[in-house]
Formats: C-alpha cells, sequence, structure tokens
C-alpha cells in the first residue's frame, strides 16, 4: 500500500507539526520516507526527520510560487 506522503513527495507543503502543548507549522519539502520519520526539507538544503506520529495534517504551500513585486 502507497503512503499518505508518498502524494506529497517533492512538492512544497506547509506540514502541522505537534509536541505536547505546541503546534508548529513548518514550509518546506517531503524528500523521503520512513517506517517511522518523514525527512523533510526546510529552505534551500537543511533536511530533518520528523517522527510521523508528531504530523497533525500536511496541505500545499499556496504561497510557495507567489512572487512580490514592488512598484
Amino acid at each position: 500500500m502507497k503512503s499518505v506522503y508518498a502524494a506529497w513527495m517533492g512538492q512544497p507543503v506547509v506540514m502541522q507539526l505537534a509536541s505536547d502543548d505546541l503546534r508548529v507549522p513548518l514550509r518546506g519539502t517531503v524528500v523521503g520516507e520512513s517506517d517511522a520519520v518523514v525527512r523533510f526539507r526546510l529552505g534551500d538544503g537543511l533536511d530533518i526527520d520528523i517522527y510521523k506520529k508528531m504530523i497533525l495534517a500536511i496541505e500545499e504551500d499556496t504561497f510557495a510560487g507567489l512572487l512580490v513585486t514592488q512598484n
């Protein structure tokens, strides 16, 4: 059976994480997965492992493709 995280592989996402009473959104890219963790890339090259039990939600990062221009 295909993992739920496989559908997000390589795409810009926002991942909602929880640890105790703390809730944190992280922007980045899912780049890998094992049985217990998801490998997540922050920015241009910092990869971190996030325990799957900490992940509350994952969704498309709708702001990732927006360009900011000044007049």
